[in-house]
């Protein structure tokens, strides 16, 4: 395995797969291997088919070697959140207050995965029913950020398990979901990227939601051109949800290569600086000189709703509509996060007419940032506003990893989060590029501009080998 490192991406792990260098079943033995070796401390799977995938990928094997390849991510491994159908597995939303039933049917974007060619290599934790940003559970364990093996930090939430098996190379890639930040937090504290979709470019069948209006289906990988071509097997109309009814097909990954220069970057406001560790703003400046020197011109404006008061509206309607989801179950006296079931409780005191009322004010802040940006191309803001913290210091109370996550949920829009490099106690920071509705190929041929540009894609979690 001298030739495949453990953090390779899609891209150089089915390169390897279909020159012959390496086989898909020698890759899932290796991923299997360190799973075992690493994720009794990590705590990244919930479950971890070993046997059916090894199984796949001797098949897969087979139908190379008779000259048939499946798709790019053929023999490559794609770990799932544990918010997915699979058809004849466990699904238990990071939850224990029942038992985990068993799926009758696989959710749309894992047979997408598979008829590309995928591995599936096993369910990864999530915070319960995906409703917070620290990506802690208190009944099921919170994964532990790879970044430090010595204090158990925060991995971020909610698609925890997802970002710490990619970071950990547990294997190549997962599947995440983002309903207030919960791809690009875990993906920005664990040195990854992480790409938010556009509400209804990705068939949510088979999902279980939380809030469907900010519902989206995530992924989390190595490198930004990764996201691209996990984005073009997965987006597009399916019949079995009907807000996919009008998603673009498109190739995205032909158009990363596409010039950069003159594109317009709306940055954060000095006014929304505030409450934002200090290395994580010298880093974020860094990467806008960065962006300069690529040819983007830099564009100041503040915006027309503040990210707190996004957050407010945002939260409201996650604990409206997951107390409208929920709320039977959460009623019961069983095992849960108290903290989760604090918030989704929160919804029962949202009647019908204050519901309407916070639609009404996300449809106007849609449009006033809509509106707002007129003459830029995309926004560059940090992903989050801290680095990973020590999970005995978490305060289940505040969001300060949802302070830039939850209105790009709320307003609808596109974001891809990429690394920008490490602070001085060698944590990931992470900076966003927010697009309009379904923009996603503009908002990662960005991405990819910087991401080829800077080293900060290289750099992986040690003392795992």
């Amino acid at each position: 395995m001298s030739f495949l490192h453990p953090n390779a991406s899609i891209e150089e792990a089915a390169t390897a797969i279909r020159d012959g260098e390496i086989t898909s079943e020698q890759l899932v033995r290796f991923q299997l291997q360190r799973i075992q070796r690493l994720d009794s401390k990590l705590k990244s799977f919930v479950e971890v088919y070993a046997d059916q995938a090894l199984d796949a990928a001797r098949a897969l094997d087979k139908l190379l070697q008779s000259g048939v390849c499946l798709g790019p991510l053929h023999g490559v491994t794609v770990a799932i959140k544990d918010l997915f159908e699979i058809e004849g597995r466990a699904i238990g939303a990071g939850s224990r207050a029942v038992e985990p039933r068993t799926s009758t049917m696989t959710a749309t974007v894992v047979e997408r995965l598979r008829a590309a060619g995928a591995v599936i290599i096993g369910k990864t934790q999530t915070v319960e029913f995906a409703f917070g940003g620290w990506g802690t559970n208190a009944v099921m364990g919170t994964p532990w950020n790879p970044w430090d093996l010595e204090v158990h930090r925060v991995p971020g939430g909610s698609s925890s398990g997802s970002a710490v098996a990619v970071a950990a190379g547990l294997c190549t890639a997962a599947l995440g979901t983002d309903t207030g930040g919960s791809v690009r937090i875990p993906a920005g504290l664990c040195g990854l990227v992480g790409l938010k979709t556009t509400h209804g470019l990705i068939s949510r069948n088979g999902l279980v939601e939380l809030c469907p209006t900010h519902d989206t289906v995530g992924v989390l990988a190595h490198s930004v051109r990764d996201a691209g071509i996990l984005l073009d097997v997965l987006s597009g109309p399916d019949a079995l949800d009907e807000a996919t009814k009008d998603a673009p097909t498109r190739e995205v990954v032909p158009q990363l290569e596409h010039d950069v220069a003159g594109t317009r970057v709306w940055v954060l406001p000095e006014s929304e600086r505030h409450a934002t560790e200090s290395e994580v703003l010298v880093l974020y400046d860094r990467a806008l000189q960065q962006l300069s020197e690529l040819g983007m011109v830099l564009v100041e404006r503040e915006l027309p709703q503040s990210c707190t008061e996004s957050m407010r509206i945002a939260g409201s309607l996650m604990s409206a509509e997951g107390y409208a989801t929920l709320g039977t179950l959460f009623e019961q006296d069983l095992l849960f996060d108290p903290h989760v079931r604090r918030r989704i409780l929160l919804g029962r005191a949202i009647d019908a007419a204050q519901y309407i009322g916070l639609l009404k004010m996300r449809d106007k802040a849609r449009a006033e940032m809509l509106a707002a940006m007129d003459g830029v191309d995309v926004c560059c803001f940090p992903t989050n506003a801290i680095t990973a913290i020590p999970v005995a210091d978490v305060d289940e109370l505040s969001t300060p990893l949802s302070r830039f996550g939850r209105f790009v949920n709320l307003l609808d829009l596109c974001s891809i989060a990429v690394p920008a490099g490490l602070s001085s106690a060698g944590l990931p920071v992470s900076i966003q590029f927010i697009g309009r509705p379904m923009a996603e190929p503009f908002a990662l041929r960005v991405a990819h501009a910087f991401e080829r540009a800077t080293p900060w894609h290289d750099d992986v979690p040690t003392g795992l080998d």
